[in-house]
């Protein structure tokens, strides 16, 4: 016990010290090479910080815990979007561009619906089973390469745009730059710090769950979700803090579409993920959530995510971590 506490402790640790490192480093190359901090955030902070959910999702595939690796995508995109931009947006309003709120959220939200209709065979082909197959997670992969092509895009735009000052660093954030090779190193030994301090983290919570007597898809939702979803938390806070709105933003709808098409559509290609009546109702929470975040964007400040909406967002957070201890 005192052996896994300690495991919680460093884990976050290294999680501040990864985010802070990530951050710097991701901006810095961002305002190197004219490409926005959107675009790093859809891309390199968001795929870094999904890495710990791939990592316990190909853990739980090869383990044959189909359970905790679906719970632990659907938990995690729940936690990304009401906890973590819930806890961003009270500590500083976060403005999001026209482009996520017209064409990134939808595709997240596109995500989770796709999640559902592929994992409930039963109603909408009469099969006796409800599963996301093999050929599922093919077809979602095949959408994972169709949005890099859409991000590469959005990239070859920025810097095009680059000689007629385009926003790449928006007024009031501050991007202090490094040599390249040092922007670099601190990207990759924050991602690397992320994915260490996440294992740790949940690793050390997990046991003590076990040794608590908690379900497997209780565990998928509540403490590994949050615990992978820690490297998002870290480093969107530190963006948010920094003024670094598209990164916050980015990481978090990039890490949502890379959770469902690239974690889900890689595990599922390795093992059939059956889904369960509890798991269905919670991908209606992420549906629901998502569509939230969407319907935000033209409440209050248009485009802009506010503190009271933060508030909402964790209000609800905490509804559904008491409706889930209730449902064991």
């Amino acid at each position: 016990m005192i052996l896994n506490i300690l495991f919680i402790i460093i884990g976050l640790v290294i999680l501040v010290i990864g985010a802070e490192g990530l951050v710097r480093g991701a901006s810095s190359i961002a305002a190197k090479f004219n490409i926005s901090p959107l675009v790093i955030g859809l891309t390199v902070v968001s795929f870094g910080t999904s890495a710990p959910e791939l990592t316990v999702n190909l853990l739980a595939a090869a383990d044959g815990s189909p359970d905790l690796a679906v719970g632990n995508i659907v938990g995690s995109n729940i936690g990304n979007i009401l906890l973590i931009l819930g806890i961003c947006a009270i500590i500083v309003p976060l403005k999001v561009k026209s482009s996520t709120v017209w064409k990134e959220i939808p595709l997240a939200l596109l995500g989770v619906v796709l999640l559902l209709i592929m994992g409930n065979d039963m109603f909408f082909d009469g099969v006796g089973f409800n599963s996301i197959t093999r050929t599922d997670g093919i077809t979602l992969l095949a959408l994972m390469v169709i949005f890099m092509y859409y991000v590469f895009g959005l990239a070859k735009g920025d810097r095009a745009k680059a000689d007629k000052n385009s926003d790449v660093a928006e007024k009031g954030e501050e991007i202090k730059s490094y040599s390249t090779p040092v922007s670099f190193l601190l990207t990759l030994a924050g991602l690397v710090a992320l994915v260490l301090g996440g294992r740790l983290l949940v690793s050390g919570a997990t046991d003590i769950a076990k040794a608590a007597g908690l379900s497997e898809a209780l565990i998928g939702l509540t403490i590994v979700a949050i615990g992978t979803s820690l490297p998002e938390l870290a480093t969107s806070v530190v963006a948010a803090l920094k003024k670094q709105a598209d990164i916050a933003i980015g990481n978090i709808v990039g890490s949502n579409i890379f959770n469902v098409f690239f974690v889900i559509g890689t595990t599922s290609s390795i093992l059939a993920l059956p889904i369960t009546s509890a798991l269905t109702i919670d991908i209606f929470v992420a549906i629901g959530a998502t569509l939230l975040l969407l319907l935000f964007m033209f409440i209050g400040g248009r485009h802009k995510l506010v503190r009271w909406q933060g508030v909402v967002f964790l209000v609800l957070y905490a509804v559904y971590l008491v409706y889930l201890i209730a449902r064991g």
